[in-house]
């Protein structure tokens, strides 16, 4: 959510007339979406602050926004800790940036408006978006549920529903614009449809996606396991471009803790759902969520949740040591896990789950997957002959090119699987075939428009590293 809301901002500040600072040039404004789900979130914005705090004194026409969920919960209290931010909004109000940011320029005094209450949809405002080729594309805003650990739902609100008809609007809308992917968002995206007493609301518009001409991939995340309906999984195998892969967040593979994070399912209900998922789509991965150390976790409920990684054998997981969070129930609860235990807990997961995804990955040795080339290049693809991409069910997928291979982020190449590890997989021989797209065109178009804009390639907004920071102070 955090990236299509970001997306809006970038467009936001284009349609006002601002650009996107080149590489190595000093921007007039820094703006920071915030994350408030994780403790360290706080921690790296006042760093990041800090280091701007220099550039602010020296000068006068430098502005710092921040907005997001942090914005949400800390409100003015940003302006206490870093008094030279400019502007600070929350995740209701995206839209009063631009105007906060230039009454805060001729008033001279920091500006706070945080809304309680959603003013419009993030995505009915202009979009700048990363990709050309791939898109965001938000279903609902808020969430429902209460479960212990999270935060969310204070800081974004009660689930919001769009209407289909928006949704699809603004899917043909990129399709037309050269997307050929799209990944359908929500805190709780399978729940769509509560706002209008809906509950097939959302196998139906997977089965919409379908009929979109022109649209080859279709993602979607996050969905719940209480709300997990056999209606999805049917939509899911019978419809042509939604991919074969399910990211499903687990959080604990014990009941009990499931029950302390009031999650509202059990293993069994879990590990049935993914077990109808590989019955109706043979070829689909599973990727999740995991957190360990949440409180009252004994090495009972630990080892639960390594039976059900083995048992489920995810094609990743995506884990975390569960961090405190001011104002949910978790954080007052009885039995506090230690730092040490937590870091040996998640060690041991974390192994357990690389040989998981080592496992899954040797599956495909041998056959012929189509890889869609992604817009980033691979840790260690700079210096060799290879590009980076996604499979269908979401491998991340190294392949080699020569001289003669044309690509474009967004085209297909259908490549050999030679060798696999825990965190990709790679082909070693060139692609079998290539297969130019509308979307490797729109990335094209897109490149051809920055150098014509810029002479250079603009920087994407984003949080920026510690290291760039320093250099530019």
């Amino acid at each position: 959510m955090n990236a299509h809301d970001t997306e809006r901002i970038s467009g936001l500040l284009l349609e006002a007339g601002y650009v996107q600072a080149l590489v190595g040039s000093e921007p007039d404004l820094v703006v920071f979406n915030t994350c408030a789900v994780r403790e360290n979130a706080d921690n790296k914005l006042y760093g990041n602050l800090s280091f701007l705090a220099p550039r602010k004194k020296s000068d006068r026409n430098f502005q710092i926004a921040v907005g997001g969920c942090m914005a949400q919960k800390d409100q003015d209290s940003i302006i206490k800790r870093a008094p030279y931010v400019d502007v600070v909004f929350g995740t209701h109000n995206i839209g009063s940036l631009v105007t906060l940011l230039e009454r805060a320029r001729i008033e001279e005094e920091s500006q706070v408006e945080i809304k309680e209450s959603l003013e419009h949809f993030p995505s009915t405002l202009p979009a700048r978006r990363h990709s050309a080729f791939s898109a965001w594309v938000s279903v609902s805003v808020g969430c429902n549920n209460t479960c212990t650990f999270c935060i969310v739902p204070s800081l974004r609100g009660i689930e919001k529903d769009r209407t289909e008809i928006d949704i699809l609007n603004e899917i043909r809308t990129v399709v037309d614009a050269g997307a050929i992917e799209i990944t359908l968002l929500g805190q709780n995206v399978n729940a769509y449809g509560v706002g209008f007493g809906d509950r097939g609301a959302f196998a139906k518009l997977l089965r919409k996606c379908g009929e979109i001409s022109g649209l080859e991939r279709v993602r979607f995340m996050s969905p719940h396991p209480r709300d997990f309906t056999d209606d999805v999984i049917a939509a899911m195998a019978e419809t042509h471009n939604v991919m074969p892969h399910l990211h499903m967040p687990l959080q604990s593979g014990s009941d009990q803790i499931l029950q302390a994070m009031r999650r509202s399912y059990r293993r069994d209900r879990y590990l049935g759902i993914i077990e109808k998922v590989r019955t109706a789509i043979p070829t689909s991965t599973i990727t999740t969520d995991i957190i360990v150390g949440f409180p009252g976790e004994s090495d009972e409920d630990f080892q639960a949740t390594l039976d059900l990684v083995e048992e489920a054998k995810f094609l990743a997981a995506y884990t975390f040591q569960y961090s405190k969070r001011p104002g949910t129930p978790a954080a007052t609860m009885a039995g506090q896990i230690s730092d040490s235990v937590m870091k040996e807990r998640y060690d041991a997961l974390h192994i357990l789950q690389q040989e998981m995804s080592h496992e899954v990955n040797n599956q495909v040795l041998g056959t012929e997957q189509e890889i869609l080339v992604a817009d980033h290049e691979g840790r260690r693809d700079d210096g060799k002959a290879r590009m980076t991409g996604r499979t269908k069910d979401f491998r991340l997928a190294h392949f080699t090119i020569d001289a003669t291979d044309v690509l474009r982020p967004g085209d297909a190449v259908i490549s050999k699987i030679t060798k696999a590890s825990p965190n990709f997989i790679l082909a070693e021989e060139r692609p079998i075939s290539i297969r130019r797209t509308r979307g490797g065109d729109a990335t094209e178009i897109r490149s051809q428009e920055r150098s014509a804009e810029n002479g250079s390639t603009a920087i994407m907004v984003g949080m920026p590293t510690l290291s760039q920071l320093k250099a530019r102070s």
